[in-house]
Order: structure tokens, then sequence, then C-alpha cells
């Protein structure tokens, strides 16, 4: 986390959120009871909960419904309750059928999620800020339920070791989890990247990856907000609640080159800064990172990303072979030999196809389940973070194995909450 002093308690305190230690297997038996009701009964009704309730849980709602004819939303949660009825009344909008979310169904709290959970659904969205992601995947599988969740999946490496637990739990109860890098599930990268993994570009030797954008939303505080609300609201621009946008947003991006080269990377070392949001309404967040990844056999990717208002845009991909190169972005993409390109066609909606995809392995009996590799993405957005606070080079075993780095505040209620200090490189404690 971005200060001087320990950004994580001792280790007494990780039982909050430790990983999930591994039981013994769960039969396919249980798991086929009312919990994953209208899947496993092969009914053309699939009950949804939405668990976070801002513009990306909405959003992904209405994907889910234009997925499958079958969806309906029937409960909903979020921490507070003007975003609960935002979020209902928009869907309602588009979807007036296939909303049945009650009063009796409809949560608010950081409870709501429990709540949310144990109503009569069979398959969750979980679109909080990243922060409780861990805790509420945990909670999701042991309850029995199929999973699309949004990324990234973590803030810190504590999280990411729930997630890649949870997943393995998951996959012993035959549960689905599909994740929203929908790159995965977007046409044009499906087909390119094919053709990366088939060698087509020869040995992939170097990459770069970007994003770098104007500005986001922020919201500014109101005098009735407490300091725990006001950052919730506000959660991009606190690390503990977004894991910075390099987390946030730049996983994507790192997702695509883990994607190519087959492998997470062996260390990296970066740089960022806080040059242009440097007011409190911008919490304690860089503005821009440069991340140089070093993949096995010696492949370096440079990762860059970036916020900033007037300056120029690129979100793209770059995979760079032995015998031509790879570019990729969210619409188009290539495949260049010398004088000779080969273009895919057009994308469905990959926001859409995700979810479809998601429904489809469930109902085949041959769930997907994202868990661990977009665990993998998320751990190294958070490792480059981690490197440009501290200003050390860091390596993914010491990241993945041994860090105890966890952002947790020491309780959740709405009241006092100071911020945490700005990252100094060179100064900020790596732990």
């Amino acid at each position: 986390m971005a200060n001087t002093r320990k950004e994580i308690q001792s280790s007494d305190d990780l039982s909050r959120r430790d990983f999930i230690k591994t039981t013994a297997a769960v039969s396919v038996a249980t798991m086929l009871g009312t919990q994953s009701g209208a899947f496993a009964q092969g009914s053309d009704k699939i009950k949804v909960g939405l668990i976070g309730c801002g513009g990306r849980g909405t959003g992904a709602a209405k994907d889910c419904l234009n997925a499958h004819p079958g969806v309906e939303i029937v409960a909903m949660g979020d921490a507070f309750q003007d975003r609960l009825d935002d979020s209902m009344n928009s869907i309602k909008k588009d979807f007036p059928e296939r909303i049945k979310v009650t009063p009796e169904t409809s949560f608010t709290g950081f409870d709501a999620y429990k709540k949310v959970l144990a109503s009569d659904v069979s398959l969750v969205i979980l679109a909080t800020p990243p922060h409780f992601r861990p805790e509420h995947l945990e909670a999701a599988v042991k309850a029995g339920k199929h999973v699309f969740m949004e990324k990234p999946v973590a803030v810190d490496p504590v999280g990411i070791r729930s997630v890649i637990a949870s997943a393995q739990i998951a996959e012993e109860k035959k549960l689905g989890i599909v994740a929203g890098t929908q790159r995965r599930h977007q046409a044009h990268y499906v087909d390119l990247l094919k053709r990366v993994q088939d060698g087509e570009i020869g040995e992939v030797v170097g990459g770069q990856c970007y994003w770098n954008m104007g500005g986001l939303w922020v919201k500014h505080k109101k005098p009735e907000w407490s300091d725990m609300e006001w950052q919730i609201r506000n959660w991009l621009y606190f690390t503990w609640l977004s894991g910075d946008h390099i987390t946030e947003q730049h996983v994507h991006n790192i997702d695509i080159i883990n994607w190519a080269t087959g492998s997470p990377p062996v260390k990296c070392m970066g740089m960022g800064g806080r040059q242009v949001r440097t007011g409190p309404e911008y919490g304690n967040i860089f503005d821009h990172f440069a991340i140089e990844f070093e993949y096995p056999n010696g492949v370096r990717v440079m990762s860059m990303c970036r916020q900033t208002p007037g300056c120029a845009g690129r979100v793209s991909e770059k995979i760079v072979g032995t015998k031509g190169y790879v570019y990729t972005d969210g619409g188009t993409g290539y495949l260049q030999k010398g004088d000779s390109r080969y273009e895919p066609g057009e994308s469905p909606n990959p926001y859409v196809q995700e979810h479809k995809d998601l429904i489809e392995s469930i109902h085949a009996g041959k769930p997907l389940n994202e868990a661990k590799r977009v665990a993998e993405s998320t751990m190294c957005a958070i490792m480059g973070r981690m490197s440009a606070y501290t200003g050390r080079e860091l390596s993914w075993k010491w990241v993945m194995n041994s860090s105890k780095l966890n952002l947790s505040p020491e309780k959740y209620e709405f009241g006092d909450l100071p911020v945490r200090p700005i990252a100094v490189p060179g100064q900020t404690e790596l732990i």
C-alpha cells in the first residue's frame, strides 16, 4: 500500500482475509442439489443474483440477460440503497419482465452479499469494488453458486492466494467461474492468440502492452458521508479498494501477454508516479506506471498505463515473434509476417459472449473455471504496482509465495478511515 507505515497488520490478523484452507472434495451429488438450481435440472430459467450494483454490476447484469433468454435477476445487494435502486430501475427499463427482485430479495450493507447468496439463486455476479472479491468469491463457492466475477479479482497477494484456493474448491465442486476479462471471449483475440500459440509468428521474444487514456469519474466527498462511505463510493482512487489503475484497468492488457507467453512473468521492475491527479479527491493512487516484465527464456515485455487528461491515448497489445508479430486492441487486430497480413473477422459483443460461454459450459456439464488464470494476471499487475511503489525489482516467486501485503481495513463500518499516505519509491516499505 502507498504508505510509509506498516501496510499490513500482524500475521495473526491475516485470518480476516487469509486464503481458504482446502477441505475434502465435495461430491458432485452434493453440488447438484438445490443450490445449483436451474443448471442442475436443465430448466430454461436461470436465477441470478447481483452483488455490487454500480455501473459495471448493472452492465454485467444486462449482459447476462442478453446472453440467455432464461436468465432472471431475482436478488440484488449493494452497500448503498441508492445504488441498488438506480441499478434496479435501469435493468427494469431494459428487461421489465425478467427482473424478479422484490423488497425481500433486495439487500444493503456490508453483509448484503451473504443475503444474496442465501437467496434462491444458482449464479451470482460479483461486481463490488475489487477489494471485496476474494471474500465474496470464497462465500459464493462455499454456497455452491456458479460465478461471474469482474476483474481484477484482488488488490494484494493475500487476496490472490484466497482466490486461487477458491478456484481449486470450485473445481472440485464442478462450479463455473468466468471473469470479466472479456478479451478471452472476443473472437479476434481468440483467433490471433491461437495462431501465436500454434507458432505462426515463431517463438515469442518480446512485446508491449498499453492502457493510456484520459481521466475518469471522481466522487467528491459530501458532508454527510463518512470516510468509509466516501472511499467506497470513490473507490477507483484508493489502493485498498481498486488496487490502483494498473490493477483495476491495465490487467486486461497484461492478461493478453500472459496468454501469449503461456506463463506469468518471473520478475519485474517498474516506476510510476502522481503528477497530474494530485488533489485529495484522487485518494492515494498513481496516475502513471511503466513496468518491464521479464518472462521465461528472457522474454521482455514493456507495460505502460496512465490516466491523464489531454494526453495521447493507446489501448493495445503487440506480441513479437521470430517470424512476425501480432497486434491486438479492443476492436481489431492482425498478424503480420513480412509483407503478408492476416486479419480476422468481426467479433460478437464480448461482454455478452463471456456470460454466454459460462452458461453454455455449465449446461454442458463442463463448467469453465477461469479463476486461477485471472488471479495470476491480477497478481502481475499487483506485482508491477508494488515494484513502482517501492522502487524495488520483484520476483514472481516472492510476491506469490512470501509477500504478506494485506490492504484490508481494521474493520468494516461506516466511520472514520484515514487515507493511507501516497507511496514514495525508495521509501515505501516492501511487505
